[in-house]
């Protein structure tokens, strides 16, 4: 049996922040995947400035992904077709962003490699055991490894989750099928020859019968953009998705952005968002198990965003394990609490409040009607739609001097 400081499940971005940090920190660390990489993953691909910042502050370079497009506007087209179009600033580094999971995922693992943290992809964790000072993985192919710490980013059905026997309880969705299924549903496929519109600046429209979902078309380099809806879960019946796609396509205000030549790439695929972070487990086995990104169920209940959450909550799991040291699994434990506490929940219960006015037309137009009042209102309302700010920055005083509102974006040239 070999031993490392950490093992973290799953390497993704949040198993990636938590690895990098420990590693700066000094620790031994095994990072796993069940997957090997570059894998592909079901996502909108767009990155706001929080997850910008984070990938920044882990040496990631842009210029290195053949695919990454950042972006200056916004347009937001409201239930009676109105667009509202949102500038974010100009000159003074990135904001926002859009770069396929394919090739920013395999970008991160191997920024990790770069900072020393050892990489076992294709290696699925199968058995958990904890014990009163270290826990024991079994990882395929790789056998029974002991640890101080593992870190679970495997996902909204972790099964380190589940092998240490802490899973949530079942319980029916609102559709009435037993289980977690995540609070949000999204579907996404990529799209070829799209037209000026499409390529010039992000698109989100609320459509009617979607709310507080909505329909998003994100530009990537080379005439491509990632198109899809995102619904909460009971909106619509889940086999309905794909039978929606093709009418929303046809759809005279979305087609006209996406342009007479746009053509599907490949097949559609759909994903579960899991939102739920304020009633979910963070900690198992006494603290010898953290959980974070989909694990933590940390997806924004707003937009459904988790790369920035998924980095963050990672960062603050590493932290909270560096702070308490090997012995100290309880305090790492309430460490990681208490940060999460800090620097999410807050934010996350402005979005679940915010979600609210967004499930009629009446607030759609309303919210928008606010947003583009003037000047001012346009550009701020982008930086706060993309987490420039966090969410509940007027609440959260304590957090006043970490953030400002002139501040520059990421990677500043």
């Amino acid at each position: 049996m070999s031993a490392v400081d950490v093992v973290v499940v799953g390497a993704g971005p949040a198993g990636v922040a938590a690895s990098i940090e420990l590693a700066r920190a000094g620790r031994e660390v095994l990072l796993v995947d069940k997957a090997s990489f570059p894998r592909d993953k079901c996502c909108g691909d767009g990155l706001t400035a929080a997850a910008l910042r984070h990938l920044e502050h882990l040496g990631l370079d842009p210029g290195a992904l053949p695919s990454w497009q950042p972006v200056d506007d916004v347009v937001l087209h409201d239930p009676a077709g109105r667009a509202l179009r949102l500038p974010l600033p100009r000159g003074r580094g990135t904001f926002a962003a859009v770069v396929p999971r394919l090739e920013l995922d395999a970008a991160l693992v191997d920024r990790a490699r770069a900072a020393g943290v050892k990489v076992a992809d294709g290696h699925p964790c199968t058995g958990a055991e904890p014990g009163p000072d270290r826990i024991t993985l079994e990882l395929g192919g790789l056998g029974r490894v002991a640890a101080r710490y593992a870190i679970g980013a495997d996902g909204m059905w972790s099964p380190l989750r589940k092998h240490l026997g802490a899973s949530e309880p079942a319980r029916p969705d609102p559709e009435g099928r037993p289980g977690r299924l995540g609070e949000w549903h999204a579907f996404r496929q990529y799209f070829s020859s799209v037209g000026p519109d499409a390529t010039s600046a992000l698109h989100v429209w609320f459509e009617p019968d979607l709310l507080p979902g909505y329909v998003w078309s994100f530009p990537l380099p080379g005439r491509r953009a990632n198109v899809g809806f995102g619904i909460e879960r009971g909106r619509l019946p889940t086999r309905a998705m794909k039978a929606l796609w093709p009418e929303l396509l046809a759809r005279p205000h979305i087609r006209s952005v996406l342009g007479p030549e746009a053509e599907p790439e490949g097949s559609h695929r759909a994903w579960p968002i899991p939102s739920r972070l304020h009633d979910i487990g963070l900690a198992a086995a006494g603290g010898r198990a953290l959980f974070v990104g989909d694990a933590a169920a940390a997806c924004d209940p707003l937009t459904g965003e988790g790369i920035a959450q998924a980095l963050l909550t990672g960062a603050l799991a590493a932290g909270a394990v560096v702070e308490a040291g090997p012995f100290d699994a309880a305090g790492a434990a309430a460490n990681y609490e208490r940060a999460v506490r800090r620097e999410l929940l807050a934010d996350m219960a402005v979005s679940r409040a915010m979600a609210a006015p967004l499930r009629h037309r009446k607030g759609v137009r309303v919210g928008l009607r606010i947003a583009g009042a003037t000047g001012w209102t346009r550009r701020h309302f982008a930086r706060w739609l993309f987490e420039d700010y966090p969410r509940a920055i007027l609440g959260t005083p304590g957090r006043w001097a970490e953030h400002s509102l002139v501040g520059d974006g990421a990677f500043v040239t």
